[in-house]
């Protein structure tokens, strides 16, 4: 039997505002969802200041175990932006001006200013990279082979998500079903491993809650075969009845 190739990606929060509280960050969610549509599972996000070493040493070990690693947040026009300079740290090479990135921000400029030496920053990439198309501020992305650079506004990162839609190498999306019940998740723990077990490929994930007065769980099931996935969901349903719960399809 064969294991299907499951694609991997890390993200990397770069900003002192998001470790401070000053800024909530809101890509973690958007960049999870959106990797899921790709066929490529979020398994790690780390958060680290706007200091350089941190910074190199975080990448370089995100892209020794992941296939993709992704940055939000240090791409700007100003002194503490500096996350490429330490991603091309971190990657052996060197900082240079992008020259579409340079006509781009002319262009975008032209009428807001003009490119003043503080913008054109936002020209400078890792040498060798990519960019990612940003259609609403002018400054794009950057793209040096499995790292993608990002924005760390949220709605500026969503347009860049949008733009590499359909090219990064996936497998199948992770489908989901949830079961909810008014139930502690302690009093079924073994109903639940043995539902699990007898579906392979499915994951339960419990999600309990207290509302009302009283205290219920949702069951959130994962699984990439949508056949496995309602099979799993509608014996985990059944398995409830039995013990006299009341299964909820979609979740409480």
């Amino acid at each position: 039997m064969t294991t299907e190739r499951i694609w991997t990606a890390a993200l990397a929060v770069i900003g002192d505002e998001i470790l401070s509280g000053r800024t909530q960050d809101k890509n973690v969610s958007q960049i999870a969802l959106w990797l899921n549509l790709q066929g490529i599972r979020l398994r790690e996000v780390r958060i680290v200041p706007d200091v350089e070493t941190e910074i190199v040493d975080c990448v370089n070990a995100l892209r020794a175990r992941y296939d993709y690693v992704f940055t939000t947040g240090g791409i700007g026009p100003t002194h503490d932006d500096i996350t490429v300079d330490a991603i091309a740290k971190a990657l052996g090479v060197g900082v240079v001006i992008h020259p579409e990135a340079s006509a781009m921000l002319h262009a975008y400029y032209e009428k807001r200013g003009g490119l003043t030496d503080a913008r054109l920053r936002m020209a400078r990439v890792p040498d060798g990279a990519e960019l990612i198309p940003n259609r609403l501020s002018g400054a794009p992305g950057i793209r040096h082979g499995n790292i993608f650079i990002m924005a760390g506004v949220p709605h500026i990162t969503a347009g860049m998500l949008d733009a590499l839609t359909g090219t990064l190498e996936g497998g199948k999306p992770l489908l989901s079903k949830t079961v909810g019940c008014w139930v502690a998740e302690s009093e079924i723990s073994e109903m639940l491993e043995a539902v699990e077990k007898a579906h392979e490929g499915c994951q339960i994930g419990s999600y309990p809650f207290f509302r009302e007065g009283k205290v219920g769980s949702n069951f959130v099931i994962r699984a990439v075969d949508a056949a496995t996935l309602d099979q799993c969901a509608e014996d985990l349903a059944r398995a409830l009845s039995e013990i006299g719960r009341t299964p909820v399809m979609g979740g409480i």
